[in-house]
Formats: C-alpha cells, structure tokens, sequence
C-alpha cells in the first residue's frame, strides 16, 4: 500500500512539475529551466539526505557504476517532457510518456534487466498495454478548436 501512494505522490508531482516547467521555460528557454529545475532539485534533496541517511554522499558500494549515470537521465526526462507538454499538451504528452514507462518497464521485467527477476509474458499484460494506447489514441481523436476558430466563434457572440 505505501509503494502505491508513493507512485500516486510521484504522477502528481511528475504531471505538476512538468506544467511548471513548460510556463517557466517559455520565458526562460528550455536549458536555463532544465539547470534551475535539477539545480533546485539538488539544493532541496542535499540537506535531507545528510539529515536522513547514515552514509557518505559517495559512498557507492558494489554498485554496478553503469548505474550511476542514472542522474543523466534526469536531464533528458525533464528536457523532453517540458519540450513535449509545451509542444502537444500536457495530457498528450504525460499520457505518451506514461505509455513509454510502462513499455519499458514491462520489457525490463519479462526480460529479467538490470538484476530484476524476470517475469512471465501473458496476454493479459499485452492486453492492458494494447489497451492505454487505445486509449491515448481516442483521447486524441477529440479535436479542438483553432486559434481561428476559437476567434471566429467570439467575433460571432
């Protein structure tokens, strides 16, 4: 139950964050947003993770170090969904990249990726995924009205 409530904390603030960051770099660019946004991000996260963790900032173990470079990720994550949700929407956009996780997600578990067990295909799964697409793609179908069309209607009222 607490990993479910983490994940819903995480769609909100990931959906809210990526609003913000496309009003904020349609006055700052996207690469100024992308510095500020993990700039504060490290500002914010440094003083709770000396209050809260028992360990060195670097003290990595014998974690494979491919995985470090996990931060780098970062940057493009914000970068693409601030670009996507100023470009499409954010609905749009945030359901395409939720469509993008869960694809690679149910790759890495049936595969077995990255340390993880794999897991069993089943037509159930392939249904589900089959099913968000269809559902995006008749999101999508609903047309709104153009800038034009939006004036026109006003001029006529």
């Amino acid at each position: 139950m607490t990993g479910a409530l983490f994940s819903i904390v995480a769609g909100i603030l990931i959906s809210l964050q990526n609003v913000f960051n496309a009003r904020v770099s349609e006055k700052t660019g996207a690469w100024a947003t992308t510095t500020l946004v993990l700039g504060l991000g490290l500002i914010c996260s440094l003083p709770i993770f000396y209050s809260v963790e028992q360990t060195s900032l670097f003290q990595f173990g014998d974690v494979n170090k491919i995985f470090l470079f996990s931060g780098v990720f970062g940057v493009g994550i914000v970068f693409c969904l601030m670009r996507g949700v100023t470009l499409i929407g954010p609905a749009y956009a945030i359901s395409i990249a939720l469509i993008s996780q869960i694809v690679i997600a149910f790759v890495i578990n049936t595969i077995g990726l990255f340390g993880f067990e794999s897991a069993p295909l089943s037509l159930s799964k392939l249904l589900g995924i089959a099913l968000l697409i269809a559902g995006v793609l008749v999101y999508k179908l609903e047309k709104y009205p153009s800038e034009e069309k939006k004036n026109e209607l006003a001029k006529e009222a």
